[in-house]
């Protein structure tokens, strides 16, 4: 069995209905279903690209990194 994607829509009532024709090849075989939004108006996509543009090449100045401690020492698990 190949991997699908199918896109539905949840009704009025809340309730998803999904029908997933996969062939009598793969009956009584285990499935794994995931239930994510999907990007049907890009609006969240448009909203983090824009975003993603607002804050790219921002930074000015240096980086700086404050000193480290030593490195512990630890017993051998050995």
């Amino acid at each position: 069995m190949n991997r699908m994607i199918v896109t539905s829509r949840v009704g009025s009532d809340g309730i998803l209905h999904v029908t997933v024709p996969v062939g009598t090849a793969d009956a009584d075989k285990e499935v794994r279903v995931t239930i994510e939004p999907a990007w049907t108006n890009g609006a969240v996509q448009d909203d983090y690209i824009e975003w993603l543009r607002a804050v790219a090449g921002r930074w000015q100045g240096e980086f700086y990194r404050p000193p480290q401690d030593a490195l512990e020492e630890r017993e051998s698990l050995t």
